[in-house]
């Protein structure tokens, strides 16, 4: 087992104070808005080896048999399939998709040959990966998610008086399927229908006004004037509408497939998901958007948010298991000074949430990590046990 230290990642929309405070780091002005625990090339966590500090992809690749296993290297390579994060939105980030992975593989070699930069701002693809991932909440979550069912859609934007609201309103009555979501979704991002800001304005002094009235549906008018207060006259706001609104309370997580449009608004959670860097966007942010590439990556099929439910393992630890080969994740929480087993193979990375916890391998010594320690656990290092008081973060390959 190896020690591991970690990049932060100050995107505007992080808190300069929940990541911190959790895991120890010193706090600043800027925000920390992601903190990356694995190794992905573009800030990858460092091993401390006894024979010095290594990147954790470099480490990776020099001891790719022993470090992932026989079988992850058949299945994925010599790169650890997975990332892990903790996340801290302080207000919403970008309306976004991730593509799956024959979009990605075609998109960044069409990239690559295009002569485009992997940095440059404009890039689409930064790896060849899709980016399923698993949201695990630490403080309450709230998310949108997936499309809703199109009448109910409907039913949000009739009571609004808005020229936009009510042209929405007619698409999806006309055709309440996945078609009609599609019409309307392309309506407010394609730049030949996209609409003004003064119409977008338009819609969110509506749902103000409907919630002064008596909204019979507060909590998708409060989305649409918390996004119009944080990015007035951008479409994406409007598009909250025909999406799922999820809360997710502490221990609740939730899966979001690549093609699944999401916006995280608020929240302090844990995430892991395939090892990938890849978001279109679409709006309600700063950030490159390519509307054509995001549109043909949307699954348009309404459906609710998925949740995952764990499964117990001895007792202590709560598994998450995601219906992908890429990662799963589980949280052990132990208050005595038995030893209990740990599930998982393989390569797997471990984060102490609180407390103080002894971490032992099958073979080779163990390691103790107090809160905000990481740590990666070689594949021959075998079983896990831990001990002690407090709960640890382990993302490891089903």
């Amino acid at each position: 087992m190896l020690l591991t230290t970690n990049m932060t990642q100050p995107y505007a929309w992080g808190s300069t104070t929940a990541i911190p405070e959790l895991v120890g780091l010193e706090a600043t002005d800027q925000p920390v808005a992601e903190w990356w625990l694995g190794a992905h090339p573009s800030a990858p966590s460092v091993v401390h080896a006894e024979d010095g500090a290594v990147p954790l992809d470099a480490y990776l690749s020099r001891h790719a048999e022993a470090a992932l296993g026989a079988d992850v290297v058949a299945r994925f390579g010599t790169a650890l399939p997975y990332l892990l994060k903790l996340i801290a939105a302080e207000c919403p980030l970008s309306l976004q998709v991730h593509p799956h992975v024959d979009r990605a593989r075609a998109g960044f070699d069409a990239e690559e040959e295009a002569g485009v930069p992997l940095g440059a701002a404009h890039r689409n693809y930064k790896d060849r990966n899709h980016k399923p991932e698993l949201v695990y909440a630490l403080t309450t979550f709230e998310a949108l998610c997936g499309f809703r069912a199109p009448r109910r859609a409907a039913e949000l934007l009739a009571g609004l008086d808005a020229p936009l609201a009510t042209e929405l309103h007619d698409v999806l009555a006309a055709e309440p399927s996945p078609a009609g979501i599609r019409t309307a979704f392309q309506l407010l991002l394609e730049p030949a229908t996209r609409p003004s800001a003064e119409a977008v304005g338009e819609v969110v002094e509506a749902c103000r006004a409907r919630l002064e009235s008596g909204s019979p549906s507060p909590r998708a008018d409060r989305t649409v004037a918390l996004l119009g207060e944080h990015h007035p006259g951008d479409p994406g706001v409007v598009t909250s509408l025909l999406l799922n609104p999820v809360t997710l309370q502490p221990g609740d997580a939730m899966f979001v497939p690549a093609g699944g449009v999401h916006a995280y608004l608020r929240g302090l959670a844990v995430e892991v998901m395939a090892s990938s860097d890849n978001v279109l966007r679409a709006g309600l942010t700063p950030k490159h958007i390519d509307i054509p590439e995001l549109l043909d990556n949307v699954d348009y099929v309404a459906a609710p948010p998925i949740r995952i439910a764990p499964e117990t393992f001895y007792g202590a630890t709560k598994v998450f298991y995601a219906p992908v080969d890429d990662f799963e994740l589980s949280v052990t929480t132990v208050d005595d000074d038995a030893v209990h087993r740990l599930p998982g193979r393989g390569p797997r990375v471990l984060l102490c949430l609180e407390g103080e916890l002894t971490v032992e391998p099958s073979r080779g010594p163990g390691l103790t990590l107090r809160r905000g320690a990481t740590a990666f656990a070689p594949a021959d290092d075998g079983m896990l046990t831990v001990r002690g008081r407090g709960t640890l973060i382990q993302a490891d390959v089903p």
